[in-house]
């Protein structure tokens, strides 16, 4: 009768007969008890190095292996090494080719739970996790914290070789492979080698030939989403993503930090075969062609290759006649949108005649330029 009840709380009805004693449930109900039991509500559990917090001492645990840059959990096959056991046993399905995670919608089956769950955000249209700045959203949460370092501009992951700085790990991870060298993604169907596997996934579209993302304005269909997210701006002329330097504005984050090496000049892309170096790693490989010889992309019409997959492609519809491109001032349409853009340009027009460049032009572009009478006889 002299002991202390606690703070009542809700209890669960007990049912008749059960041997539970009024004082074993006060024991309960003491603050702090239920902590120890892993049953208190909120996230006790605190790093001290970086002040993140979570709901079981093992989350706590794993999560300071990150600060201490541990990573007991190696792959026999390739030596990569991870802080987490699930983690390795998600990257050894890349070695086997185990598949065992299938989506109900088109069939398409991925090697980890969490893939399969975000791929099915395309059939839902799901976006639950909203940027509060820009109003974007986001399939996964991760992916909403990857995009917020945008607006931040924090880059807390840095390269020991050459101090470059990233927003992303996995860009530091992709970053590094231009030190070691290292592509463990090879395609098993031509034997090219990928950085990343996300890359490897997007290569083999080429040998499959699936393109399961349609754009609902003209039907043309991609590989990847963010292909589609790409093409869908040529409809709405949306850019949001603006050179604080010179004030242009660009579709794709991508695209602007590729014209910002216009004014920083850095080349960090070097050829090993000649030393020459490049603004962006697509630029080298396109390069590295030259030494090599090699020409993967090939056209199944004709026989024709090529070293890039968009030379291709802007090479097909000499097939197809497909001239998705349309002018609005006159509605004169064309199979590349650079045409287009030639075609546009007044300017450009003035100079090729005063210079008298005509038969370049007309063997260059094939006529893209209107209103010059019989000399345009290509349409």
């Amino acid at each position: 009768e002299g002991k202390s009840r606690g703070y009542p709380i809700c209890r669960p009805v007990r049912k008749e007969g059960s041997r539970e004693t009024e004082e074993g449930n006060q024991q309960q109900e003491v603050p702090g008890h239920g902590e120890s039991q892993g049953t208190s509500v909120g996230r006790p559990h605190k790093c001290l190095d970086c002040g993140k917090s979570f709901i079981q001492k093992s989350h706590l645990a794993a999560h300071q292996a990150i600060h201490r840059g541990e990573r007991p959990h190696k792959c026999l096959d390739c030596g990569k090494s991870f802080i987490r056991r699930s983690t390795l046993l998600d990257h050894q399905a890349i070695h086997t080719g185990e598949k065992s995670h299938k989506c109900l919608d088109c069939g398409k089956s991925f090697t980890q739970r969490s893939n399969l769950t975000a791929h099915q955000a395309i059939h839902t249209g799901k976006r639950r996790h909203k940027c509060l700045i820009c109003g974007k959203s986001f399939i996964r949460k991760s992916s909403l914290l990857d995009h917020q370092a945008i607006h931040t501009g924090k880059k807390s992951h840095k390269c020991l070789d050459c101090g470059k700085s990233y927003t992303q790990r996995s860009y530091l991870l992709a970053h590094q492979a231009i030190h070691t060298g290292e592509r463990p993604h090879k395609c098993l169907m031509c034997g090219k080698s990928f950085i990343r596997r996300s890359d490897l996934v997007k290569h083999q579209a080429v040998h499959t030939g699936e393109r399961p993302h349609k754009c609902l304005d003209c039907g043309k269909s991609f590989i990847q989403r963010s292909i589609l997210l790409h093409h869908q701006a040529v409809h709405t002329g949306e850019k949001p993503h603006k050179c604080l330097d010179c004030g242009k504005s660009f579709t794709q984050r991508s695209n602007l930090m590729a014209h910002q090496i216009i004014h920083t000049g850095e080349k960090s892309y070097k050829c090993l075969d000649c030393g020459k170096s490049f603004t962006q790693r697509s630029y080298l490989m396109t390069h590295q062609a030259i030494h090599t010889g090699e020409r993967p992309h090939k056209c199944l019409d004709c026989g024709k290759s090529f070293t890039q997959k968009s030379n291709l492609m802007a090479h097909q519809v000499i097939h197809t006649g497909d001239r998705p491109h349309k002018c609005l001032d006159c509605g004169k349409s064309f199979r590349q949108r650079s045409h287009l853009v030639v075609h546009q340009s007044d300017s450009f027009c003035e100079i090729l005649q005063t210079n008298g460049m005509w038969s370049f032009l007309l063997e260059t572009f094939q006529g893209v330029l209107c209103g010059y009478g019989s000399l345009w006889t290509i349409q």
